[in-house]
């Protein structure tokens, strides 16, 4: 069998897509590989590789920068991001990132979509592409859904029109709500299947209606419960498969029940912080696929001023 990277016909067990293979690598998103790929930063068994259809497997010998990458073993978290930091590796304004929370050894991951430096919440990080791109594309419509927090209450009106489209302004469209929940006077649950930039903020705004506070509470059906902000935790099999999955929709896209809690969020649940002013101990964690948990123990101190 042919093994080399050009190979017509690859083993599709061994071998992979040249920008796949690199982000499984940690060097990046797909995107970013591709920009490197087609700027001839790929060297691939000495060779400048350009071709963005190149398939390549471990036997080869794959160098950027002068230096070898090799696929690391695919992991996936779940991570609560505190309000304050931006989803980026390198932030040239010098902002904290979500990536100061993260130990040495899950900064390779690649968060999947973003949320803004104002918002908080769930937000998944992997080296598989697959999963990646199973999460972000919005024709598989993966559901996320935000918690919103207004400054001033709305009306029926307000829900009527987030559910039938929202015109956002010049170069933006129209955002569309699936579903919507009314929670209080000014607090609603808004869930989504697109994920453009900024798009409750803006759908509230071309309302009159000005966010001061926006969660992701779902993801999927993995929600929120027990996972601190700034905390992180490592996601089995089964949790993967509930970020994938749906709950059923409500009638006429208004939800009438709490969404079902994940395997690893129910491991949470019994470790919330009791508010007595000393350390929290760490909640504890669904198992890797590949041995013990590992600690989700911050590397940042959130509470620094």
């Amino acid at each position: 069998m042919d093994t080399t990277p050009h190979s017509s016909a690859p083993d599709y067990e061994d071998s992979a897509r040249l920008n796949k293979y690199l982000a499984s690598c940690g060097v990046g998103s797909r995107r970013k590989c591709d920009q490197l790929i087609q700027s001839g930063e790929v060297i691939i068994n000495g060779k400048v590789c350009t071709d963005l259809s190149t398939q390549v497997s471990d036997d080869d010998f794959v160098k950027i920068d002068n230096k070898r990458v090799v696929r690391k073993e695919i992991t996936t978290v779940l991570f609560n991001k505190p309000r304050g930091c931006v989803c980026t590796k390198n932030d040239e304004l010098k902002r904290d990132t979500i990536y100061e929370y993260l130990p040495p050894t899950l900064r390779h991951l690649n968060h999947v979509g973003r949320l803004d430096q104002d918002s908080e919440g769930l937000l998944v990080l992997t080296n598989d592409g697959d999963l990646a791109q199973k999460l972000a594309h919005p024709s598989l419509k993966t559901e996320k859904e935000y918690l919103v927090t207004l400054n001033q209450a709305y009306g029926n009106e307000a829900l009527d029109a987030l559910l039938k489209g929202v015109y956002m302004g010049a170069g933006m469209g129209r955002g569309k709500a699936k579903a919507v929940k009314r929670l209080s006077p000014r607090r609603m649950l808004i869930t989504l299947e697109t994920g453009m930039k900024r798009q409750i903020r803006m759908m509230c705004k071309a309302l009159h209606l000005n966010v001061i506070k926006l969660v992701r509470v779902r993801i999927g059906m993995v929600v929120t419960s027990g996972l601190e902000s700034g905390r992180w935790a490592e996601l089995s099999e089964q949790d993967i498969e509930m970020l994938q999955t749906n709950p059923k929709s409500a009638p006429a896209g208004y939800r009438t029940k709490p969404n079902k809690i994940s395997s690893a969020a129910s491991k949470y649940a019994g470790n919330k912080t009791k508010k007595t002013g000393k350390r929290s101990e760490k909640p504890s964690r669904p198992p890797s696929k590949s041995g013990p948990s590992r600690s989700n123990k911050p590397y940042k101190n959130k509470h620094r001023k």
